[in-house]
C-alpha cells in the first residue's frame, strides 16, 4: 500500500554532511521524495513540532538541539513508507539500533540521532501537513 510518511534529517547528520547518503537509504529502499525543504527552525517552529513532549523532561534539550542548525524536512512516498522509513532508521538510540540503520551509521546517541520519521499514518498526516500544507497526507 503506497503512503506517505514525514523525515527530518537532524542538524547532527546535517552538520556532518550525511544528507545525501541519508537520502539514498531511503531511495535505495523504493521511497521516493516527493517534497523536501532545508530550514532553520525557529524555536516557536520547534515547540509547535514535537508539542506533544511538551511535558517531558527532555523537552528544552530537544528544542535546544533541533534549532542549533539547518535540518531537511522531506515527504516521503512508497509501499509501507511508515514502516520502511522507521525500519531504516533504527532505534532511537543509536547504540541500540541494528547495524546498517541510519542512527547505527550516523547518529552520536538518542539525543543527537539524526533523522525523524513519523511513527503512524495519523502522526504522518499531521506532520507532513505542519511543514507541507499544500501536500496533504
Amino acid at each position: 500500500m503506497s503512503e506517505k510518511t514525514l523525515s527530518i534529517i537532524k542538524p547532527d547528520a546535517v552538520l556532518k554532511n550525511k544528507i545525501g547518503a541519508i537520502i539514498s537509504r531511503f531511495e535505495d529502499n523504493n521511497l521516493k521524495v516527493i517534497a523536501a525543504q532545508m530550514l532553520m527552525l525557529s524555536r516557536e517552529q520547534a515547540g509547535a513540532f514535537y508539542s506533544v513532549h511538551k511535558e517531558r523532561p527532555f523537552y528544552q534539550g530537544l528544542l535546544d538541539f533541533m534549532t542549533s542548525g539547518p535540518v531537511l524536512v522531506m515527504t516521503l512516498e512508497g509501499n509501507n513508507a511508515i514502516t520502511k522509513n522507521r525500519e531504516l532508521m533504527g532505534a532511537t538510540d543509536p547504540a541500540k539500533a541494528d547495524t546498517g540503520t541510519i542512527r547505527a551509521d550516523f547518529a552520536d546517541n538518542v539525543e543527537a540521532n539524526a533523522v525523524h520519521g513519523s511513527d503512524s499514518p495519523e502522526t504522518a498526516a499531521t506532520e507532513i501537513a505542519f511543514f507541507f500544507p499544500n501536500l496533504g497526507g
